[in-house]
Parts: C-alpha cells; structure tokens; sequence
C-alpha cells in the first residue's frame, strides 16, 4: 500500500472489534473525522463482528490478527509485518489488550504512537493489579501521548502509571445528537405487547452483559422494588438489551422471582436510539466505567440516570440534577433511588432535559471529534518536524 503524502493513515489498533462503548467511540470517531484529512485503518487483536459494517467509509480497511487464547507471541510479529506493509503516520491503541502492539509500532518505525484508555474490566476493577500496573509502566516510555476517556481514568495514569501530565489530554466521549434525540411520540411498537400500554413505567439498561457491567443488581433491585410496593407490579417494567455471559444467569434470576412477565431481556439490538427514546428512566448498574457512551445516549435521549458512583459517572451525571448516583451492589439503594421518581414523577422530565442540555454543551460528537483533531495534528506536526 503506497503512502498518502497529503493525507495520514491513522492506524487504530484494538483487542476485537464488536459491540461496545470503546468500539462504538471508536466507529463514531473515523465516521466523523473529515474524509479530505485523514485515512484509517482498523486493526483487530482477535478478530470482529459485523459491528464493522457500522463504518460508513468503504474505504477503511479492517484487518484481523487472529491472536490465540494466552500468550502468542507469533501475533507481534504479524502485526509488525502488517504495518510495515500499510505504514501508517500514527498509531492508536486502546486498553490493555492493545498496549503491546505498541512495541512493533516502534520496530516498524510508526513515528507517532497514541495510547487510549477507556476502562478498566472485572479481573482489574481499581486498576492495582500489579502484573498489569508493571505491564503499563513497562510499556510506558513507547506511548507519546495518552488519551484518558474520564479525569478519574487521567487521575490514575498519573498516580498509579507514573504518566507525565505533559503526555496526557484527556477526552470525553461524545454522542451523535443527531440519532440520540427527543421525540413527538414514542416507538412502543418496537416493545412486546405486553409492554406497550401508555400508563407503564419502562425502566432500561442497555451494554453487553458482562461481570462489569453487573445487570444483575438491577434485576435484583428491580425485584426488591416490585417485591416490596407490591401495587407496582401493574405498572413497572424493567428492559435489558445486551448480550453476552450474564444472559443465562439474568434469565434465571428472573424465572425464580417469577416476574418473566415484567422483564424483557432483548438481547443484542441494532435500533437502540429508537428503544431508547421508549424508556422512562435509563439505569447503569456498573461495577466500573470510564466513560459510558450508554449514559451519554440516554442523556442525549432526555432521559434521567441512575448509575452507580464509580469511574466516570460522577463526570456525567449530576447529582439531583441530571439523575443521581448510588453505591456499587447495592441493589436496595437502586430500588430506593428507582422508587423516588415514583413518587416524584415530575422529575423525570426536569431532570432529563437538563441531561439533555448538559450533552448538547460539553459531550457532542462535535466535541470529540475536534479534539481528536486537534490531538492528531499535534502529534503529527511534532513527529513530522523530528
């Protein structure tokens, strides 16, 4: 592949390209990031889904390493020849199951080198294993730049990782505003049946269902709810759209409480903007998060949150304003937050078009996309004059 004087490839290295929030950030950027400017290349660890096909630019290739369970140390060496083959102007890595393809980026000569991170998983929810704190620093000296998606993530890089602040620039995720909107009246038909009567109260969630992620106190909370307040259960229902491992055990847990009629577990869906805009009150009952694109959609949805006070959310949502935050696992203070809106419904309209407002004003995808701009440039600019 020959090199675009006037145009840079950005090469965007990550563990697997499927649903999520660091992918969706991801496709959202190269959607936006002007075609006249850069080019881009995706590159999978493992491999992808047909989430790729969320790229709208025919043009952006998307390769896949193919790396095994474990250790593969062969896989370094394919992404080294794979690189020297396109020769990308920059590279960018997100999360640990990236950072070390920033070592045949150097070997391969990739003058400028981008590391992201997006989030911590459930093996290292705090961020103090030592295996990966060394793993980080290890790979410390390669990354010329971080990109933080949360001041909490930023925070941490610098205490834990020993980053220089000067190496860092932090950025928020943003939302397409655009497809995340208010709406005249909502698609219940997208609902089942059973869920689509005017007088219900629709509690969502959506993300992969995951550990992390923690559906299972929602389901919990929403049982303690249903379980205590009795004359709720006519008017209550609580949506999950997600997959992943914890499908199983959600369906389980509500087969045994015996409230399959008030729990709708949609899986993996593709018109989640539209069951969005369904909902009455969105909830994220995560054990960690960076920034979570969920949160900012629904926002951007007019929705109040809920969500449990780790990671980034405190960024996001604001107390007694925009929604409220409770303790991780604690399903009894989820069902005590839920209940408030119950019993004080006139929130929900006040507080979901301030979360509106607070979206529009500092996490458009507007927003992000300048910034990345602006961090792009910078670093090719500073490469280029080496």
């Amino acid at each position: 592949m020959i090199r675009s004087t006037n145009k840079p490839l950005i090469a965007h290295v990550l563990f697997r390209l499927g649903t999520g929030g660091l992918e969706n950030g991801l496709v959202n950027l190269i959607n936006t990031l002007p075609d006249d400017k850069y080019r881009h290349a995706v590159i999978c660890m493992t491999d992808y889904t047909d989430f790729r096909n969320r790229i709208n630019n025919d043009a952006v290739q998307v390769y896949c390493l193919n790396k095994k369970p474990g250790q593969d140390f062969a896989v370094y060496v394919r992404l080294w020849r794979l690189l020297r083959q396109i020769k990308p102007d920059l590279l960018h890595t997100r999360n640990l199951s990236a950072l070390e393809a920033q070592l045949p980026a150097l070997l391969a000569d990739v003058k400028c080198r981008i590391h992201g991170e997006h989030g911590r998983d459930i093996d290292d929810v705090d961020g103090t294993n030592w295996r990966y704190v060394l793993l980080r620093r290890w790979f410390r000296p390669l990354v010329q730049c971080y990109v933080p998606m949360s001041k909490d993530l930023e925070d941490w890089l610098i205490k834990q990782i020993k980053v220089p602040e000067k190496k860092i620039a932090q950025i928020y995720n943003g939302v397409d505003l655009t497809r995340f909107k208010l709406g005249d009246s909502k698609p219940r038909w997208l609902l089942p049946i059973e869920f689509r009567a005017i007088n219900l109260f629709l509690i969502g969630t959506v993300g992969r269902l995951d550990p992390i992620k923690d559906q299972l106190t929602l389901v919990q909370a929403f049982i303690h709810l249903v379980k205590n307040n009795p004359e709720l259960s006519h008017k209550v229902r609580l949506v999950i759209v997600g997959d992943g491992v914890l499908m199983l055990p959600l369906q389980a847990l509500v087969r045994e409480a015996d409230i399959e009629n008030l729990v709708w577990l949609a899986g993996e869906r593709h018109d989640v903007a539209d069951i969005m805009r369904t909902l009455d009150l969105f909830v994220l009952p995560s054990i960690n998060e960076g920034i979570s694109n969920t949160i900012l959609e629904a926002m951007a949805s007019a929705l109040p949150v809920i969500a449990t006070k780790v990671g980034g959310n405190s960024e996001l949502v604001v107390e007694n304003e925009t929604g409220y935050l409770v303790p991780k696992q604690d399903p009894i203070a989820m069902a005590d937050a839920i209940k408030h809106y119950l019993d004080q419904p006139e929130l929900l309209s006040l507080q979901g078009q301030a979360g509106r407002a607070r979206v529009v004003s500092k996490f458009s995808l507007d927003r992000m996309m300048t910034d990345y701009n602006d961090i792009y440039d910078k670093l090719l600019l500073e490469c280029g004059s080496n």
